[in-house]
């Protein structure tokens, strides 16, 4: 942990209008950190993520994951997705920060990116099967990446380096008037695992 993460401050909202994103830094010690990275990388259901675009499907680099409390049906790109039961290590992560935001999700989407070659389109987490305006946590693990937001009105970007065990948390409105992304990079070789907790409508 560097001393910019000891300085981060996740009262500050990092958006400048219309909706709230704050970034906590590192949660776990280096160390658990890199543990949880090589539990995650072998016991996760990987498998690459499917779109349909222009009615054609396309099977993607990334490759995802879909867990949750039950088999919820997630779709999103066209694809719908039965939730898998919660692992160990994802169980545990989800305590460690629903504990950190004082509250409860009941799902997890993950993404596993295997180097800077590979990112996400803009694209905002608006699906019907949402909890309006709830918070998804993000917890990342392995390579470092910018996480970039764009306002859907005035295009007016912001960018956020997530680190190695950091967790950043989108609320409030900013899925209706925020884009996000993450870009692509040939920098980057390594890795990186990125899990987004949520709340699935019951």
């Amino acid at each position: 942990m560097n001393l910019f993460s000891e300085l981060t401050d996740p009262t500050i909202n990092i958006l400048p209008r219309d909706g709230i994103v704050n970034y906590f830094g590192p949660l776990l010690p280096l160390n658990e950190a890199t543990d949880y990275y090589k539990k995650l990388m072998s016991t996760i259901a990987w498998k690459n993520d499917e779109v349909i675009l222009y009615g054609k499907r396309i099977i993607t680099k990334r490759e995802v994951a879909w867990y949750g409390d039950r088999d919820f049906s997630y779709t999103y790109s066209n694809i719908s997705r039965p939730a898998l039961p919660w692992t160990k290590e994802l169980l545990e992560l989800k305590v460690l920060v629903e504990k950190k935001l004082n509250e409860s999700f009941n799902s997890c989407l993950l993404n596993l990116y295997h180097s800077g070659e590979e990112g996400m389109s803009w694209h905002s987490d608006d699906e019907k099967e949402l909890v309006p305006h709830g918070s998804i946590a993000s917890l990342s693990f392995g390579a470092e990446r910018k996480f970039s937001f764009k306002h859907k009105q005035t295009k007016q970007e912001v960018e956020q380096v997530l680190e190695h065990g950091s967790l950043l948390v989108m609320k409030a409105k900013t899925q209706i008037h925020w884009l996000h992304s993450l870009r692509k990079t040939k920098k980057v070789r390594e890795p990186r695992i990125n899990l987004t907790f949520r709340k699935f409508v019951e």
